[in-house]
């Protein structure tokens, strides 16, 4: 059976609300979405638990930048995993690069470890590494569950190629699981595309690749309510605008929920 699954990737118990009524399965949390996020606060996790029943993946992210990780930042994300994992999070979403761009398996499983059996996504690090198809195997090894993925272009349209070969390896993968005792079979990750998905970029996706899961932030600017407003002061990084919000748009992602269900639709009367 065929799995479809909408994932909304928020920064805040607003966002979170919005996609949860425009119908995701699954959020990503972290916050700092605009610097491509990194991992939230306890606090934060705990009003979206608390206002939102969908499934929660946390963000283990401790800066922006590459993902080539000290022992220290490491540390602090094994503790992160644990945390997240005693408050209810659904899974970890965790990704560790060597300098040569292979992944990390001893950092990836030591996290893995803090996670205490909670489900692993593979993140966007996997667009940055030397070669997918290793990674692919490696992601398989560990366990993990779900590749976040661009197709290692700068968004999913422009990375398709790779993500049809993907998403062909990863059925290949699955099918070869069925049938067999699955205990001591290697995971076989699912491909959910990410990176500049919207309602028509899903489209595109389920009529030339077989991914049936994507992740998108849907993401729309709202004007700040400030009245008074001191112009030359940035607070952040130079020319980003202070009094600009972005917030998760829900018909945008029930837009996407659409596009997910025809094609569901579309294959049950097959």
């Amino acid at each position: 059976m065929t799995s479809y699954l909408l994932e909304c990737c928020v920064d805040s118990t607003e966002s979170a609300l919005e996609a949860a009524r425009g119908g995701a399965d699954r959020l990503e949390l972290c916050t700092g979405l605009v610097i491509g996020g990194v991992t939230p606060g306890p606090a934060l996790f705990e009003e979206i638990r608390a206002q939102c029943d969908l499934p929660i993946r946390v963000l283990l992210r401790p800066r922006f930048g590459d993902f080539l990780y000290t022992a220290h930042e490491i540390s602090v994300m094994a503790r992160e995993a644990e945390m997240f994992g005693r408050m209810g999070a659904e899974g970890i979403v965790i990704g560790c690069l060597q300098k040569d761009g292979s992944l990390h398996m001893e950092q990836m499983r030591e996290l893995m470890a803090a996670a205490c059996g909670m489900k692993t996504t593979l993140h966007r690090a996997f667009d940055l590494c030397a070669d997918p198809f290793e990674t692919y195997e490696r992601a398989a090894e560990l366990g993990i569950d779900t590749i976040l993925t661009s197709g290692q272009e700068k968004d999913a349209l422009s990375g398709l190629s790779l993500l049809k070969r993907l998403g062909e390896l990863a059925q290949e993968k699955e099918a070869s699981r069925t049938g067999k005792d699955i205990q001591g079979c290697l995971e076989a990750p699912a491909i959910m595309a990410g990176a500049g998905v919207t309602p028509d970029v899903i489209r595109q996706l389920l009529s030339r690749t077989g991914i049936t899961r994507f992740h998108l932030s849907a993401k729309k600017i709202l004007e700040s309510g400030m009245e008074f407003r001191r112009q030359g002061v940035p607070m952040g990084i130079p020319g980003m605008d202070e009094y600009s919000i972005f917030r998760t748009d829900t018909d945008v992602v029930a837009r996407a929920r659409a596009a997910v269900e025809e094609a569901a639709g579309r294959r049950e009367r097959l």
